[in-house]
C-alpha cells in the first residue's frame, strides 16, 4: 500500500495511513460530491477506489466522522495548505531519453531559489537561463525546496506537503518541465528535501498517526519519528517520496536537509536504509543518483562506506566556507569565532574539515572528528548559500560585505579547491540585491511569532545593534531579493561572471584541478604574510595556486624552487581589472613570484 492517489482503469484509487483511526471516508467535494467509506488493512492503511474520478477533482479525508483534513501524501494543494487537495495526471511528455546522469565528481552545484531567481518567480520561466548556466560551467542546478508551502513567498522548507510541488511555481507539470529542459541543456538537477521536520501552518500530519515523536526535539518544532512506535510506515513515507522524485520527476539528486536533526537511535538508521535503497533505485534506473547531507556536524561516518558508515554519498561542507568568510571579512561573532586565521583555511583546503575533533569556542567543547577516508568528491564546498546569507541580519552577500578583489579571491578559492564547488545564484556576477528570510503564513499570530523569534536569533547571533531587521512577511522583503539578472554582463559584474566562466573552463580542462582519488594535495600558510600555498600532485601533473588574503598595501615576494610551470590565471591581470599582471608567466627553480594584495595565481606543469 503507498499513500496517496492513483488512476487505474478501475477508477482511481484513494489510500491513506491512519492507524488509530477506527474509521475514515473519502469526501469528494468538486466537481462531483460525495462521502465514501474506506477499509482499513492491518498495517494502517486505508484504501477505495472511486470509479469516474478525473485528474482535477478535489477531495479530503473525514477521520472518525468529525474532522476532515487534506491528504498527508496530497499531489497538489490548489488552493493552499488548508485546502483540499487535488487528482492529478502524473503522466508527462519526457524527451530526455539520452541523458545518462552526472558523475558525482562532475558535480558544479548552482543552488537557486524558484521565487526569486526570476521576477515571474516560476519554472518556466528559469528555461530561457539554462543555457547561459551551462556556458558559465555549471553542471547540476540545486533547487531549493519545492513542496508546497503556506501562500506564495518562503524559502521552502517551511513545507507541509511532501509529495506536492508548490502550485504558485508551476506545480507537478512545471518541474517536470524544468527537469526535462535542464537535462536536454546537459544539466543534473538536485532537489533539496526536507525530512527533519515539517512547517507550522497546515501540518495535520499528527492528526493521521505518528508521524512525530516527543523524544526528541528539533530547532523547528517537533522531531519526525523516524525510530519509535509506527516508526516503520513513516519511513515508507519519506523512502516513498524520495522514490517519486527520481523516477517520476526523474531527478539525479536530493540534498537532504540538516541531517543532524533527523534522530533516529535505530540500529538501522533511516538515512543508512535511504542510502542503501537509492544503491538500488540507481540500478534499476542505469543511472547515477545522489544524495547530499547537509549536516554541520563534521561527522565522517555520513559518507563512510558500511559497515561502520551510512553509505551516503556526499555531504556539505560548512568549515570551508567558515574560514574563507571569515578571512575576508574579519567577521568574529557566533560560529566565526572558531575561524579567522589563513591556517584554518589551509586545514580546509587540505582535508575540509576544519573542525575535526579539536575545542570550539562557539560550542564550548570539542567538535567534530578527523575525515580519514574523505575523498574531496565528497564534500561540498561554498563560498555562499542560502544559509549563510539568508541567516545573517539583513541577508547581504559577500558583495557588499568585501571589495572586488576579494570577491575575486573568493572565487578562486572555491573553484580551485578541488572539492565540489557550489554557487548561490548571482555569486557568478556580484549579486548586491540581499536574500533575506521571508514567509508568507495565513496566521497572524504565526508571523508575529516569526518575527519575534528572527529579533530573538539576531540578538543572540549577530551584533545588530541599530540594524534594522527586514520584516519576514513584508512583501516588499520578498520582492528585494529577486535578481538583478539583466546587470551580469554590466562592467564589474561581467568581468567576475567571466573570471567565474574562466576558472571553471581550467577546471574541466586540467584534471589536476578535478576531484580525483591519484591526487596528493597539501597547502601551507604563512600567517604574518597572509600567503598560503596550496599545492595539488598527481603522477601525470602537478598544480599550485598561490594566494595572497593580506589587505595590503604591501605585495608578498616568494622565491619559488619547484620545477618550471606555467601560468594559467592572475586574479591580477587587467582583463580581470586587476592592477597589471605582476606574476611572470612562467616559474623557473629560483624565479621570484611578486603577489599583490588580495590576488591570487595559478600555474601548472605537466
Amino acid at each position: 500500500m503507498n499513500p496517496g492517489t492513483f488512476l487505474t482503469p478501475d477508477g482511481c484509487r484513494f489510500c491513506v495511513w491512519a492507524p488509530d483511526r477506527s474509521r475514515c471516508e473519502l469526501v469528494l467535494v468538486g466537481p462531483a460530491e460525495g462521502i465514501y467509506p474506506m477499509e482499513k488493512d492491518s498495517a494502517g492503511y486505508w484504501t477505495v477506489t472511486i470509479p469516474g474520478v478525473q485528474p482535477g477533482w478535489l477531495y479530503r479525508y473525514r477521520l472518525d466522522g468529525r474532522e476532515e483534513f487534506p491528504d498527508p501524501a496530497s499531489r497538489c494543494q490548489p488552493q493552499g495548505v488548508h485546502g483540499p487537495s487535488q487528482v492529478v495526471d502524473d503522466s508527462f511528455p519526457w524527451t530526455d531519453r539520452s541523458w545518462r546522469g552526472l558523475a558525482l565528481s562532475d558535480y558544479v552545484l548552482y543552488e537557486l531559489h524558484v521565487g526569486t531567481f526570476t521576477p515571474e518567480g516560476t519554472f518556466a520561466a528559469i528555461l530561457p537561463r539554462l543555457p547561459e548556466l551551462r556556458e558559465l560551467g555549471i553542471r547540476a542546478l540545486e533547487i531549493m525546496p519545492v513542496a508546497q508551502f503556506p501562500g506564495r513567498r518562503n524559502w521552502g522548507y517551511d513545507g507541509v506537503y511532501p509529495f506536492a510541488v508548490q502550485v504558485s511555481y508551476g506545480g507537478i507539470h512545471g518541474l517536470k518541465t524544468l527537469v526535462n529542459g535542464c537535462h536536454e541543456a546537459g544539466l543534473a538537477v538536485v532537489l533539496d528535501v526536507v525530512y527533519n521536520h515539517f512547517g507550522p501552518e497546515g501540518n495535520y500530519l499528527a492528526r493521521f498517526g505518528p508521524y512525530f515523536t516527543d523524544s526528541y526535539r528539533t530547532p523547528w518544532g517537533p522531531a519526525v519519528n523516524f525510530d519509535g512506535a509506527g516508526s516503520d510506515e513513516v519511513r515508507r513515507f519519506f523512502l516513498e517520496n524520495a522514490r517519486s522524485w527520481f523516477f517520476e520527476f526523474h531527478v539525479d539528486a536530493l540534498r537532504l536537509d540538516a541531517v543532524h536533526a533527523i534522530h533516529d537511535e535505530s540500529a538501522f538508521p533511516f538515512l543508512e536504509e535511504l542510502a542503501l535503497r537509492t544503491q538500488d533505485w540507481e540500478r534499476e534506473l542505469g543511472r547515477p543518483l545522489v544524495l547530499f547531507a547537509e549536516t554541520d556536524r563534521n561527522d565522517p561516518r555520513l559518507v563512510r562506506p558500511r559497515p561502520g558508515g551510512l553509505g551516503l554519498p556526499a555531504q556539505w561542507c560548512d568549515d570551508f566556507h567558515h574560514a574563507l568568510h571569515a578571512l575576508l571579512t574579519g567577521e568574529k561573532h557566533a560560529y566565526y569565532v572558531d575561524f579567522g586565521g589563513i591556517a584554518d583555511l589551509a586545514k580546509a583546503f587540505s582535508q575540509g574539515y576544519v573542525l575535526d575533533g579539536r575545542f570550539s569556542s562557539y560550542r564550548r567543547r570539542r567538535h567534530g572528528a578527523p575525515p580519514d577516508g574523505i575523498r574531496r568528491h565528497q564534500l561540498v564546498v561554498f563560498a555562499q548559500n542560502h544559509d549563510q546569507v539568508g541567516n545573517r541580519a539583513r541577508g547581504d552577500r559577500l558583495s557588499v560585505l568585501v571589495d572586488f578583489p576579494s570577491q575575486k579571491l573568493a572565487a578562486a578559492a572555491l573553484l580551485l579547491s578541488g572539492f565540489l564547488p557550489l554557487l548561490f545564484m548571482g555569486e557568478e556576477y556580484g549579486e548586491r540585491r540581499p536574500f533575506p528570510y521571508f514567509v508568507d503564513h495565513e496566521n497572524p499570530e504565526l508571523l508575529e511569532a516569526v518575527r519575534k523569534g528572527r529579533q530573538r536569533e539576531f540578538a543572540a547571533f549577530h551584533d545588530v545593534a541599530g540594524t534594522e531587521i527586514p520584516d519576514p512577511a513584508a512583501e516588499a522583503t520578498f520582492a528585494s531579493a529577486v535578481l538583478q539578472w539583466e546587470y551580469r554582463h554590466d562592467g564589474s559584474h561581467g568581468v567576475l561572471w567571466e573570471l567565474h566562466r574562466e576558472l571553471l573552463l581550467l577546471r574541466r580542462r586540467f584534471p589536476i584541478l578535478q576531484p580525483r582519488e591519484s591526487i596528493e594535495v597539501a597547502a601551507a600558510a604563512d600567517e604574518p604574510s597572509g600567503l598560503l600555498r596550496f599545492r595539488r600532485r598527481s603522477p601525470e601533473a602537478e598544480a599550485e595556486v598561490f594566494f595572497n588574503f593580506s589587505s595590503g598595501p604591501r605585495p608578498v615576494a616568494i622565491e619559488t624552487d619547484r620545477p618550471p610551470a606555467g601560468k594559467l590565471f592572475d586574479s591580477e591581470e587587467p582583463r580581470w581589472l586587476g592592477t597589471g599582471a605582476v606574476a611572470p608567466g612562467r616559474l623557473e627553480p629560483g624565479s621570484v613570484l611578486i603577489l599583490a594584495p588580495r590576488s591570487a595565481v595559478l600555474y601548472i606543469r605537466e
